[in-house]
């Protein structure tokens, strides 16, 4: 009898999201915060999560937390929050919540991997529609799948990951209206909004009744709490108090709680790495655009994405060669037909920085 008799077929053959070895590397490869907490707050955190009760069962302090993030994102009137173990989490809620019989799940591509996936491991149909060459929205094409599938659920990053783009707004706002005609739901995920001149916040506060049909999911792991694994969600009072039900009750831990809450309260500190990370990214895209291989394209989040001149190869042997020189990057070339010859690069401190521009110089020389 097969080990494997009772685990689904379409299971077996999906791959598990991967994490790459970054053992003595560079690391520029998962879009994270790379400062550390500064020493003398090190010390103070250690003390306080010293008196946590690791003893008893999460309490009130979730409900400190998310009164903290509230007040810190400006949650706005008529609105309520969830907490998720990371935007993960969340997103695996929402297919969870919207599984009835023929739903689906719809997304432009390339995009976070974890829409489709999530959507597949619940049962959901999945459809992609590929982004233009400029790594626009195809309006036309997005308009057309949501008129014949109306999917429960439709992603919106912004910025995306992993070309790093703001789209459009008028055409959000048209997509927005067209989802909201049948009831669906518009997931504006803001992963990195800390690096972003725009929000989808202004747009709901603007005009909230069309934006009713919009739930707006952020992280803190961009903030720079990528180890804590914190989330959060937006969206209509009586529409979170249902999706609160699948929450597990315990998913973010007291020691989660309290690194967040402890960060939250001191949020200037990482709203300054945010802003030497904006300051980095503008200085090394310049310099990636003196490189007459490389096309560097505009970024509004906390990484780049390149193109490299060359044959179909050429972004896998970089990415090989840049390896060997202990520099970790995300090969994106063979994701989708968009991202060909292209490699995605997290903006790191100023060293880190400098060591991944000499190294690329070496190997393109």
């Amino acid at each position: 009898m097969s080990y494997l008799k009772h685990i689904r077929h379409d299971l077996q053959d999906m791959q598990a999201y991967t994490v790459q070895n970054a053992t003595g590397m560079v690391k520029l490869d998962a879009m994270e915060n790379p400062h550390h907490l500064p020493e003398h707050l090190q010390a103070l955190l250690g003390e306080r999560l010293g008196k946590v009760a690791i003893n008893r069962y999460p309490g009130n302090r979730i409900d400190d937390l998310k009164q903290a993030i509230a007040q810190h994102a400006g949650l706005p009137t008529g609105q309520s929050l969830m907490l998720g173990n990371g935007s993960d989490e969340l997103i695996s809620l929402l297919s969870m919540a919207c599984q009835l019989p023929g739903a689906s799940v719809l997304a432009p591509e390339p995009g976070f991997v974890m829409y489709a996936m999530s959507a597949k491991l619940q049962g959901l149909n999945y459809i992609p529609v590929s982004l233009r060459d400029d790594f626009e929205l195809d309006e036309p094409a997005m308009s057309e799948a949501i008129g014949k599938h109306q999917p429960a659920i439709v992603y919106l990053a912004y910025p995306n990951n992993p070309t790093a783009n703001l789209w459009d707004a008028d055409v959000i706002r048209r997509l927005i209206a067209q989802v909201s005609s049948y009831g669906g739901w518009v997931v504006m995920d803001e992963a990195y909004q800390p690096f972003s001149p725009n929000t989808w916040l202004h747009d709901i506060q603007r005009d909230p009744q069309a934006n009713a049909q919009v739930l707006l999911m952020r992280t803190l792991s961009k903030f720079g709490l990528a180890g804590v694994r914190i989330g959060y969600m937006f969206g209509r009072t009586e529409v979170i108090a249902h999706l609160d039900k699948i929450r597990p009750p315990y998913n973010v831990s007291v020691l989660n709680a309290e690194c967040a809450l402890f960060a939250l309260s001191h949020a200037s500190v990482f709203e300054q790495q945010a802003v030497d990370i904006c300051r980095e990214r503008e200085r090394v895209s310049q310099q990636l655009a003196a490189m007459k291989s490389v096309t560097v394209y505009p970024s509004q989040a906390n990484m780049f994405l390149i193109r490299l001149h060359g044959d179909v190869d050429i972004a896998t042997r970089v990415f090989e060669a840049l390896r060997a020189k202990h520099i970790l990057v995300k090969n994106v070339s063979k994701m989708h037909p968009v991202l060909h010859h292209c490699l995605r690069i997290t903006v790191g401190t100023s060293s880190e920085n400098d060591q991944f521009l000499s190294a690329l110089k070496d190997v393109l020389a």
